[in-house]
């Protein structure tokens, strides 16, 4: 260890170094080494191992942010699957750098948290809100602050941290209590540093992940704080430019939208009278593709809209080639994520190979009276029929199909560009607590949230966060599940909804989705697997009854949110709309949720949808969990950056390795069966993805020969279909992908 040592020093003689000042000082191994041990302190990460790489770099002249940097570069260098604790090296020494340059910027770093608010304030960059609170109250929020709580983040997490979520010259701490003191602005006063106490603690201990759109814009001024929208277009331009607008605000203010294109009339159909006149859908889908890259969310990332078709459509086919390459590239739409809606009975006829019928909603409309996008279940099989009995005779643009070859075409479109989603819309109708209102079109951007929409006049709108499991123990599990549904309720008071059908919506339904991170962490930490399907159900039965529980009781000390009478809930129908019944026969504790019904019935709930798990890919790096409820990729890739790759690995790698199941080789079935577990006890949707793998031997290790077909992914989908959830998008890794998608 000396001879190390001191070769670093005598390799370093007479170096001058360029402080973040300007200013020039002689190198000083003795900080540097500091600094090094500090980063590896309580790591399997060995600080003479660092210091060693970082001798060749160093120069006369050489600034202290770029010594900082080369060392997070060394540290990256050294990170393997047999050392992955270098990733954490790596973020500790970027969190030191971003110290360094907020005392040299302002002058001082934590302890001085009322300044920093007032500061703020004056620079418009914090919302006046926030001075609610006198100073003496910020200075006992200050006390709460630990600044050891930033060492906790791994590269990637502290980087996506530092550049997405922080203001200018803000420190991540100061950005977590800034966001509980507001979220605890609308308790009462004498309550409001309690909550928020217990905010902060959720936030900074990393139990709960706010959403992008509330990290981001909670403390600016007016900002937009919900997460998902979901919007629909009427047949007429009034309604399809104000959908294109709406849709252009919403990414302005960070979310993704969703936009239901099913009623606008068929390519070919009539336009003033005249017939074989209209463009279709797809030119409306090109504007909303344009506004996307146009609208970026605030210069954080590429808008994201979802384009969502009726299976029954009669654009249908030009809409699955929407993204291929061949074809008009007039007619093309690459940057927005195509959704097709699902009904059961064209399921159904998949399953039985029999015939489906392509229409064009207006004629259907004009001819027969039906407005066809409006219906599921039921209804929609009657008036389909109907339809279908009327061709040749009243219906005149359709077109026949097989509805396996269809469905077939999807799976090839899916091969090829990873879209569409898949979203089963009787499904999640069937699961609406209000009905008695209305109906849902179809999925939001991430497919895991969705309530009433109506062209015009209700738009869905969602604010999220989302349950770190790694990092939750079981005792807590229902004091963060009420924490987390009072966060939310809160968020739905302080926002600014970008248009005036998302307020009329936020206010009538007061929708919210409580989800989950970290699954495949909580299991491998318990060694146990995506098998073990009786553990999972138990997990999440817990956490949808606390939810649930949580804002029955915010509605017997707030109210009911305005459309509960006639819902479902008032019925006492519970999580998914079902029925007291059923929980009496599956739950493992089923008397709690007998006297939650009745509590219901009794008192009312506060939010008309409660509990949705996002896929939240970054956010669960900034929380240093693997990502939503899927089994992880792999146990160790390099993600392609700007500035280079940067190490992902599950967290508790080391000691539960064999317990982390790599989803790129495990059976989708599995996965489908999981995921449908799950989803009895969430009363939204789960936003997931199947990855499928066709290198051969994968799935069958006595048939090294054999790969995956085609039977395969269509049996998997059927699967899915029948378990009851909605279906996001295909993943396929092929010989020629394996290494380009992630190593």
């Amino acid at each position: 260890m000396q001879a190390s040592s001191t070769l670093f020093e005598d390799s370093t003689t007479d170096i001058h170094v360029v402080r973040r000042d300007g200013s020039t000082t002689p190198l000083e191994i003795n900080k540097i080494r500091t600094v090094v041990n500090w980063a590896c302190c309580g790591l399997s990460a060995n600080s003479i191992a660092l210091e060693a790489h970082l001798t060749t770099r160093l120069r006369p002249g050489i600034t202290t942010r770029e010594i900082q940097d080369n060392l997070i570069r060394c540290a990256l260098d050294l990170c393997s699957p047999e050392e992955p604790d270098w990733r954490y090296v790596a973020g500790r020494l970027h969190i030191w750098s971003l110290w360094k340059e907020i005392t040299v910027s302002r002058g001082y770093q934590y302890g001085y948290y009322a300044r920093t608010v007032q500061t703020k304030v004056l620079s418009e960059q914090y919302d006046r809100r926030i001075l609610i609170y006198t100073d003496a109250e910020l200075e006992i929020a200050n006390t709460w602050i630990n600044p050891d709580s930033d060492a906790d983040y791994d590269y990637a997490g502290a980087v996506l941290l530092t550049k997405r979520y922080l203001l200018a010259n803000e420190l991540p701490q100061e950005a977590f209590l800034t966001c509980a003191l507001l979220i605890a602005s609308v308790e009462t006063p004498e309550n409001r540093l309690t909550w928020a106490k217990q905010f902060y603690e959720a936030l900074a201990n990393r139990q709960i992940s706010l959403a992008t759109p509330i990290l981001a814009n909670l403390r600016i001024p007016n900002g937009s704080l919900a997460s998902c929208f979901i919007t629909a277009m009427d047949d007429n331009l009034e309604s399809i430019f104000d959908g294109i607008h709406d849709a252009a605000r919403i990414s302005k203010n960070g979310g993704g939208v969703g936009v239901n294109l099913s009623r606008i009339r068929a390519t070919g159909s009539w336009v003033m009278g005249k017939a074989n006149s209209s463009g279709g859908v797809v030119p409306w889908i090109k504007l909303l593709n344009d506004t996307a890259i146009a609208v970026n969310q605030g210069g954080r990332r590429a808008g994201a809209v979802t384009v969502s078709l009726d299976v029954w459509h009669l654009d249908l086919p030009e809409f699955l080639e929407m993204q291929t390459e061949n074809g008009d590239g007039r007619r093309k739409a690459y940057d927005v994520f195509p959704q097709l809606v699902v009904s059961d009975e064209f399921m159904r006829r998949v399953a039985a190979d029999e015939e489906w019928t392509l229409v064009d909603p207006y004629e259907v409309q004009t001819r027969l009276g039906i407005e066809l996008a409006l219906l599921w279940g039921e209804e929609f099989e009657k008036a389909y029929l109907q339809i279908e009995a009327s061709l040749e005779s009243k219906i005149t643009l359709y077109k026949r199909v097989n509805a396996r070859l269809l469905l077939k075409q999807v799976m090839r479109t899916q091969l090829e560009t990873g879209m569409p989603y898949l979203w089963f819309k009787d499904t999640a109708n069937r699961a609406n607590p209000n009905q008695h209102e209305g109906y849902i079109p179809g999925g939001n951007l991430c497919q895991e949230s969705w309530s009433n929409v109506k062209p015009g006049e209700e738009a869905h709108t969602c604010n999220l966060v989302s349950i770190n499991l790694a990092n939750l123990e079981d005792e807590k599990r229902a004091e963060i599940c009420q924490i987390a549904v009072r966060i939310l309720d809160n968020t739905i008071e302080l926002t600014s909804p970008p248009f005036a059908a998302s307020a009329t919506h936020n206010a009538k339904y007061r929708t919210i989705g409580v989800g989950c991170m970290g699954l495949a962490d909580w299991l491998a930490k318990r060694h146990l697997t995506y098998t073990h399907l009786q553990e999972i159900s138990n997990l999440f039965e817990d956490i949808g009854y606390y939810c649930t529980s949580a804002s029955m009781f915010l509605a017997k000390e707030r109210g009911a949110y305005p459309a509960f009478v006639g819902s479902e809930w008032s019925k006492g129908h519970l999580i998914g709309a079902k029925p007291v019944e059923w929980f009496l026969q599956h739950a493992s504790l089923p008397e709690r949720f007998a006297k939650l019904s009745q509590d219901i019935k009794q008192h009312g709930i506060r939010n008309s949808h409660i509990t949705a798990i996002a896929p939240n890919t970054s956010s669960s790096l900034v929380q240093g969990c693997t990502a939503s409820v899927l089994p992880v990729y792999s146990k160790f890739f390099y993600e392609k950056w700007a500035k280079g790759s940067v190490p992902i690995a599950p967290p508790y790698i080391r000691d539960n390795l064999w317990f982390y199941v790599e989803n790129k080789t495990l059976d989708q079935k599995k996965v489908v069966r999981a995921i449908a577990t799950i989803q009895q006890w969430i009363d939204t949707g789960i936003s997931m993805e199947l990855l499928f793998n066709l290198n051969a031997g994968v799935y069958f290790p006595d048939e090294p020969e054999r790969s995956l077909t085609a039977v395969d992914i269509f049996e998997t989908l059927m699967l899915a279909w029948e378990l009851g959830w909605g279906l996001p998008k295909n993943k396929l890794i092929n010989k020629n992908q394996e290494s380009n998608f992630k190593q």
